[in-house]
């Protein structure tokens, strides 16, 4: 497997130069990612439990799909290829965009778009990424979130509390 190379970039967000992964991480520079919430035709989203493998927050829940965007790739093209990488759905067409979260601690740096999708599987899981997948109702998640926010990604659960906060809840999750 290549080394993943990342584009560095300034609190605007714009490209200033490249790196490794480990190195972005390391150095703590600011880099891209993407979010994707997958819902379900009753409105329940699923999320990813990472592997206990991963360098970040292993063993924590996390969102459907989340994945860095590579050097020279637009976030519409990551979240893409992350879907397909990750759980095994190929989306035909860029997911729905909701908002956009500015490079912060709780995402390690990343700014970071959050999309979401409806699929009701099934999903192919990629193991060296993820050690479980499950459903979870809107209020129960928030609920867990108040409860046990330790199981969770800092990132996730930014992420969930704007996706909530914004609004863009209401409509469709019980």
């Amino acid at each position: 497997m290549s080394e993943e190379i990342f584009d560095i970039v300034d609190d605007s967000d714009v490209v200033v130069g490249r790196a490794s992964r480990d190195e972005v991480h390391r150095s703590g520079h600011r880099h891209r990612s993407t979010h994707l919430l997958v819902f379900d035709s009753g409105g329940r989203v699923l999320l990813q439990k990472r592997s206990i493998q991963k360098d970040t927050f292993p063993g924590r829940w996390d969102s459907s799909v989340s994945g860095h965007v590579d050097s020279g790739e637009s976030y519409d093209q990551c979240v893409v290829r992350e879907a397909s990488e990750e759980i095994g759905i190929d989306l035909f067409e860029t997911p729905e965009r909701l908002f956009k979260i500015d490079a912060c601690e709780e995402t390690a740096q990343e700014f970071t778009w959050v999309y979401r999708t409806f699929h009701d599987g099934p999903f192919q899981v990629n193991e060296d990424e993820i050690s479980e997948i499950g459903w979870f109702a809107g209020k129960d998640l928030s609920r867990l979130l108040n409860n046990k926010r330790e199981e969770f990604s800092p990132a996730f659960a930014l992420v969930w509390a704007m996706t909530r906060d914004g609004g863009f809840l209401e409509s469709w999750t019980n």
